[in-house]
C-alpha cells in the first residue's frame, strides 16, 4: 500500500508542473513495476519510448538482462513523453530535470524524500526500497527465487535470498494470526 500511495502522491502536488508530476510517477512506477536501480532507470534513452513489453537493461558488471513492462508503467511513460516540454534526440536521456537536462539520482532520492514526508513514510522508503518490493512482492505471489534473481540482475542467489526473510516473517505473522490452534 506504501508503495503504491508513494507511485499516486506526484501527481497531488499543487505546487508541480504536470509534466514534473507525470515524470516522477513515470521514474517511481518504472523502479516499482520492473525492480530496477535507479541508475537503470535513468540511463533509458528518448528512443526507448514508448516501452515494449519488454526492456534490455544494462546493469552493474555491464550484466545485461530482459525485464517484463507492465501496462501501468507503459502508461506512465507514454503520459510523461507527452506532457515533457523537452524536445529529445534518441539518443538523449529520456527523463529530464526541470531545466532541461538529464534528471540526476540525487533528484529522484530527493522527490522520494519529499513524498516520504508527505505521506508520512519511513525514513526507509527510499528509491531502492520500491526494487525490494517489487521482489518481495513477486515472493509473496509464489515466484521463486532464480526468476526474482534473474529479474533483478543479482550475480548470486545468496543476495537475492535476503528477500525470503521478509517473507517468512510476513507468513509467520499471518501463521499466527489466523491459525485456531495458537
Amino acid at each position: 500500500d506504501q508503495a503504491i500511495g508513494l507511485l499516486q502522491e506526484p501527481e497531488a502536488d499543487p505546487d508541480m508542473e504536470p509534466w514534473e508530476a507525470a515524470r516522477d510517477r513515470a521514474v517511481l512506477t518504472l523502479l516499482y513495476g520492473c525492480g530496477l536501480r535507479i541508475s537503470e532507470g535513468l540511463s533509458l534513452k528518448r528512443s526507448d519510448a514508448p516501452l515494449g513489453d519488454s526492456l534490455r537493461i544494462t546493469g552493474k558488471g555491464a550484466k545485461t538482462r530482459i525485464v517484463p513492462v507492465l501496462p501501468q508503467v507503459i502508461e506512465a511513460v507514454d503520459d510523461y513523453v507527452r506532457l515533457c516540454p523537452w524536445p529529445l534526440a534518441p539518443e538523449q536521456a529520456l527523463f529530464r530535470a526541470k531545466r532541461g537536462g538529464p534528471l540526476s539520482p540525487r533528484q529522484v532520492q530527493a522527490t522520494v524524500q519529499r513524498l516520504r514526508g508527505r505521506l508520512g513514510l519511513p525514513a526507509s522508503a527510499t528509491p531502492h526500497a520500491l526494487r525490494h518490493s517489487f521482489a518481495t512482492h513477486l515472493l509473496g505471489a509464489g515466484a521463486d527465487l532464480r526468476s526474482i534473481q534473474e529479474l533483478l540482475g543479482h550475480a548470486s542467489l545468496s543476495t537475492t535470498q535476503k528477500y525470503t526473510q521478509v517473507d517468512a516473517a510476513a507468513l509467520l505473522k499471518a501463521y499466527e494470526a489466523a491459525h485456531p490452534r495458537r
